[in-house]
């Protein structure tokens, strides 16, 4: 099979760490850029990936690049591809366009010009046309027009990646998947110790937790990916990808907890943990964090999303100060991770960071902070050393 170019897209901050991924999973030429990494390799390697990769949002496949300076030459541009290759007249496609710079400045437009491009070549060439369908399409195109620079790519993922298909239930301010995918990644969780979200909402977290202890693909319990309805579609292919990934997967000797005070969120948290199939790994209960002291002998990996105040009621000042006593008196031999769009809250927790990460969550921007709480004092530790 022949190498291609390839294109991951991610949530800002997360580059490297989807790089690293890919340079794991076997990937060539990987360029980590901005809020993407670009790599080579071949179909089943974009199969891999779709399944494998965890901070990974979409894997476009690049067909074609030209300059477009004005809307005729945009639409030859787009006719200049030879879409049979790709479509046929029964089919049905959509156009997604993403636009920088002052040449383009209406992204409907730019659809709108696409899709005329595409059916005319057809209505030329075979008197029909296919159809456009926004919601299941067999082919998905992307345009990304930077100033005058138009590439023309084709959505190898459909729907973004962070929908696992294990998440029928959520909360009121749940976490997207890569995000908390990434930040398990950033703060070094691996699976060889004990875990726990003492805040776990609707348990996302602690579902992508297991999957990275016990290295089971990140996307393997999805429904469909954009790829299954091309011409080129290799369903044998994807099936010895598929079992070689689950080849992989590994033995996991800790726990992985989840604390909720939400009866309602432990219920759905329950259920998702359910559905992603990782009830063995996953243990969830109704707790406040702060009336709880550290259960697990030696290290513990603590990785939460704790509310920010933006659309849950809280008094900020007095909730941060309690995660930072809560911590100090009943964390011992604990390295804590959360993630905050409240810079300003993080002076009430009352202890100095040793990490700080820049990410957003949403359009909103974050921080992921680490902690890290020793046995004993910090001097005594540093004296033992």
């Amino acid at each position: 099979m022949e190498n291609f170019k390839m294109v991951a897209k991610t949530l800002f901050g997360l580059e490297e760490v989807l790089a690293k991924e890919l340079q794991q999973l076997g990937a060539q030429q990987v360029e980590p850029g901005v809020r993407m990494v670009s790599f080579v390799g071949d179909k089943g390697f974009m199969y891999k990936a779709n399944l494998a990769l965890r901070t990974a949002l979409k894997i476009l496949k690049p067909i074609h690049s030209f300059r477009a300076w004005n809307d005729r030459a945009l639409y030859s541009g787009i006719q200049s591809i030879d879409w049979s290759k790709y479509l046929t007249v029964n089919q049905t496609f959509v156009v997604d366009v993403t636009l920088s710079g002052e040449q383009f400045t209406h992204s409907q437009f730019v659809a709108l010009k696409t899709k005329d491009a595409i059916v005319d070549q057809f209505r030329d060439k075979y008197g029909k046309r296919p159809d456009i369908d926004k919601l299941h399409p067999d082919l998905r195109i992307n345009i990304h027009i930077f100033n005058d620079q138009c590439s023309v790519a084709l959505d190898t993922s459909g729907s973004s990646l962070h929908h696992r298909g294990y998440r029928s239930a959520t909360n009121i301010a749940p976490i997207n998947e890569v995000l908390a995918a990434g930040m398990l990644l950033l703060s070094g969780w691996d699976g060889s110790t004990h875990f726990l979200d003492p805040m776990c909402g609707s348990g996302t977290i602690l579902a992508e937790a297991a999957m990275i202890a016990c290295n089971i693909p990140a996307n393997i319990n999805r429904k469909e990916f954009a790829f299954e309805k091309w011409q080129d579609w290799d369903n044998d292919l994807f099936d010895t990808v598929t079992n070689s990934l689950m080849n992989k997967t590994r033995e996991f000797h800790y726990t992985i907890k989840g604390y909720d005070k939400a009866p309602s969120a432990v219920m759905k948290a329950k259920d998702n943990i359910k559905n992603a199939n990782l009830e063995d790994y996953v243990t969830i209960s109704q707790e406040n964090f702060f009336d709880t002291n550290k259960e697990t002998e030696g290290p513990l990996h603590m990785v939460f999303n704790p509310p920010y105040g933006e659309r849950l009621d809280i008094n900020l000042e007095r909730f941060y100060r309690e995660i930072g006593d809560t911590l100090k008196q009943g964390y011992p031999n604990t390295n804590a991770w959360f993630i905050t769009g409240n810079l300003e809250a993080l002076k009430f927790v009352g202890l100095k960071p040793s990490r700080k990460i820049k990410l957003f969550n949403g359009k909103l921007e974050a921080r992921l902070v680490k902690y890290e709480m020793y046995e004993g004092s910090k001097r005594a530790k540093f004296q033992q050393d």
